[in-house]
């Protein structure tokens, strides 16, 4: 199935994307599109990147912030009391 680009900037990056890698424009679309996808498979998730960050700064959580909050917590939250 074809794909149709209509913009300027998708265009000229592709192409300066297929030039540098030495490959065709399909070529480029598809390596681009599998880098992409690894990559946000890869990413790590929110509990990762705080973990990484409150290590990286020296935040430790205290016992009461790993406990979680009561329902009624929320239900105040959202006013559903």
């Amino acid at each position: 199935m074809p794909i149709n680009v209509n913009n300027p900037e998708a265009d000229a990056l592709t192409r300066k994307f297929a030039q540098m890698a030495g490959v065709t424009i399909t070529e480029a679309i598809v390596i681009a599109m599998k880098e992409a996808i690894a990559a946000r498979r890869n990413a790590e998730t929110p509990q990762q990147t705080a973990a990484r960050l409150r290590e990286k700064y020296g935040v430790a959580l205290s016992p009461q912030a790993k406990t979680p909050l009561p329902q009624e917590a929320f239900d105040e939250m959202w006013g559903d009391r």
